[in-house]
């Protein structure tokens, strides 16, 4: 009997709850839609009000036109602003400072704007000559106020975007770079296939050197010593290897050359007769 009373008292607090979650989700839902609804009620007055203000500035004349287009020019320079700051304050939080100083600013500018409201039903047209030009000072102030701080984070919006723009271009430069890795691959191997083009052509003169140098030159070489070098002094060509005249004049020599007298001659020469 008591465990039937204690599951009995488990499923009423569990409905208790159920109950209240679903009367304060209930409650949350309503006042969300009912800050949505006098969120767009508003704008939706204040658009009329705009067009309203737009219409007196061309069907009216005299101060009523006037104090129409202080008013629509007050409004239209607050509304740009806060536009401009809400929309950047996603990307710079910095904003926010100037988000509330816009308000503040604003709350003058409603105060100013009742002003202006009852000075147009004001029916003497002297008081309104008065009070129209301390007003319209007062309209200047604020809103070269708000297109001062307008300005200023469109400015440091567009900062912003041109130095990141400068840093991903560097970065996609970078990564063409990486990119084209052939490239830079390709024009060393060019570079260390000159080198070695050169070193080969080099080693050959030597050789050439060597082979054209003097007998005890050439018999060191063949018995291992060092090579000789191009500014020691040793092994180095003569003016007839410079000038390609060492091959003739051998040549010549050889033609000149008379055989010599002697028994040798003669006995060799003998056999070859016979």
């Amino acid at each position: 009997m008591d465990v039937f009373g204690v599951m009995i008292g488990l499923v009423l607090l569990l409905g208790i709850a159920a109950l209240v979650l679903a009367v304060v989700g209930t409650v949350k839902a309503a006042k969300a839609v009912a800050a949505k609804v006098e969120k767009h009620e508003a704008n939706a007055r204040r658009a009329v009000e705009t067009a309203t203000l737009k219409a007196k500035t061309y069907t009216k004349v005299g101060p009523p036109a006037k104090i129409a287009g202080i008013r629509l020019k007050l409004r239209t320079s607050l509304d740009g602003t806060r536009q401009v700051l809400e929309y950047g304050l996603a990307q710079d939080g910095q904003l926010g400072e100037s988000l509330a100083l816009l308000t503040r600013l604003d709350a003058h500018a409603a105060e100013l704007d009742g002003e202006l409201r009852v000075l147009e039903r004001e029916p003497d047209t002297a008081r309104i000559a008065a009070k129209l030009p301390e007003l319209r000072e007062r309209a200047e102030r604020i809103t070269h106020a708000a297109e001062t701080m307008r300005w200023a984070a469109q400015d440091r919006a567009h900062r912003f975007a041109d130095d990141e723009l400068s840093r991903l271009s560097q970065e996609c430069e970078s990564e063409a770079g990486a990119l084209r890795h052939w490239v830079t691959g390709a024009a060393a191997g060019s570079a260390s296939g000159a080198g070695a083009a050169s070193g080969g052509a080099a080693g050959g003169a030597a050789g050439s050197s060597g082979t054209a140098g003097s007998s005890g030159v050439a018999g060191a070489a063949g018995g291992g010593a060092a090579r000789a070098g191009l500014t020691d002094g040793k092994g180095r060509p003569s003016a007839e290897d410079l000038l390609g005249l060492a091959d003739p004049l051998t040549k010549l020599a050889q033609r000149l050359r008379k055989p010599s007298a002697g028994p040798s001659a003669g006995t060799s020469a003998g056999p070859s007769a016979g």
